[in-house]
């Protein structure tokens, strides 16, 4: 009865060429938010395209192959690094400026081992004590909508001036892209973005907005270009605080996963696997992802839904396939034609797809407190919501380059919003309700 049942356990190896297409399949789908962080950051395409393989390689080390997830560039971060590097869509940022934001990235992931650590200690009630979902909801909201100017601008400016062609193309990728995600099914319904940019990069190529040249300059082998962490407070405190919304993030993957794992591996009459059980190690995988990727000068980033919504369709989850997708994946990084084929993307095609995924990190907050049932005419929980999103998004919006001048210092809007909002949340749990 088992043979006849599809589908691939975290330690069960397909053959050698199932192997590589089913390898080549989960690097379509992490490939273009993975590079789009680095375009919206100022980081290094090539280098962070080979810190996300081999972060992968380093999860799936620590967490002894029994963990099948896929680590990539994570979106929550974007706005906090980019108020440490000051980038602009597609202009890569000085050595110096990456540098310091990768040393606030190394601090988030020693956050993320925290937790990771405590969970293993005292199980995961005990983050929830500090971070309930009316912290990382709001977090979240915040994190989502702070990047909403991003692509607004990004969509309808072309080298900083209002044009028809950016708004035509970007929303012809907006339209495609929820088409794609609503209407496709199958494996084809977790390529919704990468088929939404290539519809609207095929209009921009139409529209002569593509100069190919760069492609075709330079070696056609070339190493990433690596550098290294500098020690930067102001880094720190804007980034290290990002890593508490993702713990409720990577912690709803690893359910899921438990979930889609052992209704295969009942189907096949296997052993239980006790992938939730293993919270804590996730965590610490995830820390050590963020800490490897950036002593190279790659991007803080997560375990990616994309993938394991492939391997959920696929019945896929084979730890050999991950791992074979993440040495091909460092492979690529060398190809230097791809990376200066994805600089030719006009910004106004990645901002349309922009305008619907930083949406939906804000509606994932939403989600977060609808799933866990927070009582919204609570006076202590609509105290810390409220801060969060004033001030997470008022200091955004209200002061450039989202720092907020106080007490002589300028402090980072979301990070002073969650450290806020952590500090209210243990005030107001002294007395009982």
């Amino acid at each position: 009865m088992s043979t006849l049942i599809h589908g691939y356990l975290p330690e069960e190896r397909p053959t050698f060429g199932k192997l590589i297409l089913f390898a080549l399949q989960q690097i379509l789908v992490m490939f273009p938010a993975t590079v789009l962080v680095a375009l919206l950051t100022g980081f290094h395409i090539s280098t962070t395209i080979f810190a996300s393989g081999f972060a992968t390689l380093c999860f799936i080390f620590v967490t002894k192959g029994k963990i099948p997830l896929y680590y990539g560039s994570s979106f929550s971060y974007i706005a906090a690094i980019v108020g440490i590097t000051g980038a602009k869509f597609g202009v890569v940022a000085s050595d110096a400026l990456i540098s310091a934001a990768q040393f606030g990235v190394i601090m988030s992931g020693l956050v993320s081992i925290a937790a990771g650590l405590v969970v293993s200690r005292f199980g995961r009630e005990a983050i929830e004590r500090v971070l309930p979902p009316t912290i990382t909801g709001s977090i979240a909201i915040v994190i989502g909508i702070s990047l909403t100017g991003v692509a607004m601008t990004g969509a309808v400016l072309e080298n900083g001036v209002a044009s028809n062609n950016a708004v035509t193309v970007a929303l012809i990728t907006l339209v495609s892209t929820i088409l794609f995600s609503v209407y496709l099914k199958g494996v084809w319904a977790q390529l919704p973005i990468l088929l939404g940019i290539l519809v609207g990069y095929a209009v921009s190529i139409a529209l002569g907005m593509v100069d190919f040249a760069p492609v075709f300059a330079g070696n056609v082998i070339q190493a990433p270009h690596f550098t290294f962490p500098s020690v930067s407070w102001p880094a720190v405190f804007a980034i290290m605080p990002i890593a508490i919304a993702t713990i409720p993030e990577s912690t709803a993957h690893l359910f899921q996963l438990d979930i889609y794992v052992n209704d295969l591996a009942k189907k096949k009459g296997a052993k239980h696997y006790d992938i939730a059980e293993k919270l804590g190690l996730n965590l610490i995988g995830d820390g050590i992802g963020d800490i490897v990727s950036s002593l190279i000068g790659g991007p803080a980033g997560t375990n990616y839904g994309e993938n394991l919504s492939t391997m959920a369709i696929t019945k896929n989850f084979s730890v050999w396939v991950l791992g074979v997708a993440a040495v091909i994946t460092m492979v690529i990084s060398f190809v230097n034609p791809l990376s200066a084929l994805v600089l030719t993307i006009p910004a106004s095609v990645i901002n349309g797809a922009c305008i619907y995924l930083f949406g939906i990190i804000g509606a994932q907050g939403i989600a977060i407190m609808i799933e866990r049932k927070v009582d919204m005419f609570n006076s202590k929980n609509l105290a810390i919501i409220a801060t969060i999103l004033t001030i997470g998004l008022g200091g955004t919006y209200g002061f450039a380059g989202g720092m907020i001048p106080a007490f002589g210092f300028q402090l980072p809007a979301i990070a002073t919003a969650s450290v806020f909002g952590i500090l209210l949340n243990l005030a107001l749990s002294f007395t009982k309700e």
